[in-house]
């Protein structure tokens, strides 16, 4: 995705540049989103002509920093920095959480996590047809490891399991963390993970990435599309402003963040959290993926049951 972003540079007055912009982050200090949004905040303050914060509201899975975002004025100077998980999949998950998927807008798309299905680097399995033999041979026999039910790991392995006409266990933990640690002690065989986990892990193996392309960063790990699996599950998202926005400053923001994001300094970020080399999208195209993403992930939350 490549803008001509000397487009939106007469837009980048309005009421944020006039006032400062709060960007939360629903999630602590330190994670991948938090890391990303205070690289992205430099640009979009010299953009803006004002003062841009980060600020960190974690709980809940992101739901609580997003519905303090939903609750805010329209005004452009609140705004949320997330994965789109916030929208396709919490609002299911966690109905009473304060906020629906109409709560908030996209303005631009900064970031897109591809998950891996991994094995222990002595696995006899090498590629996703040994995996797929081995459960056909034993249905229900092999178990695998992710963050946590409805996680976009966990639903890339029902949609993978979908595909591949298998049976498999699912055994949620709280974290990945915990996931690679279950699988290096051999209490489960496979693991759902996001591909940045296998940054620094050779004790690991990735028998796939969930990817239109190989990632720069695992280019010995053939895609699940390569495999004979044409599908490419993502955790992607970026920044978002409350429902009522009006049009002119949507705009405005979308601007100062494409133009952020494409900075070198964001861009160093982006490459040291594991980030393809095409992350970025203008309002529309970010809007038009998050539609396909819920429709998608509604089919999958159906057939898991969901933590009361």
């Amino acid at each position: 995705m490549r803008f001509r972003l000397s487009y939106f540079a007469f837009l980048l007055a309005g009421p944020a540049a006039a006032e400062g912009v709060q960007i939360v982050n629903p999630y602590a200090a330190g994670s991948t989103t938090d890391l990303l949004a205070r690289a992205l905040a430099p640009g979009m303050q010299q953009r803006l002509g004002a003062p841009v914060v980060v600020v960190n509201r974690d709980g809940a899975a992101g739901g609580i920093g997003t519905a303090s975002v939903a609750r805010a004025a329209p005004d452009g100077t609140t705004l949320l920095f997330a994965p789109a998980y916030v929208l396709t999949v919490l609002p299911t998950v966690r109905p009473n959480g304060g906020y629906g998927a109409e709560s908030l807008i996209p303005l631009c798309q900064t970031f897109e996590n591809a998950m891996v299905l991994a094995v222990r680097a002595d696995s006899p399995w090498h590629g996703l047809g040994d995996l797929v033999a081995a459960a056909k041979a034993a249905p229900g026999g092999i178990r695998y490891g992710h963050q946590g039910i409805a996680s976009i790991p966990h639903l890339a392995a029902l949609e993978f399991a979908d595909r591949a006409a298998i049976q498999w266990q699912d055994v949620p933990y709280r974290g990945e963390p915990a996931v690679a640690t279950e699988l290096l002690a051999g209490r489960i065989e496979a693991a759902a993970l996001v591909a940045g986990s296998m940054n620094g892990r050779p004790e690991l193996r990735a028998l796939a990435i969930f990817a239109p392309a190989r990632h720069p960063l695992l280019a010995d790990v053939a895609t699940a599309k390569e495999q004979g699996f044409d599908m490419a599950p993502a955790s992607f998202g970026g920044l978002f402003a409350p429902a009522g926005l009006p049009l002119a400053e949507r705009d405005r923001l979308a601007a100062a963040c494409l133009a952020a994001g494409g900075e070198p300094a964001y861009a160093e970020a982006a490459r040291r959290g594991f980030q393809p080399t095409e992350y970025l999208a203008g309002p529309g195209p970010f809007t038009a993926r998050i539609a396909r993403d819920t429709a998608e992930k509604a089919r999958l939350l159906q057939r898991i049951e969901l933590p009361k």
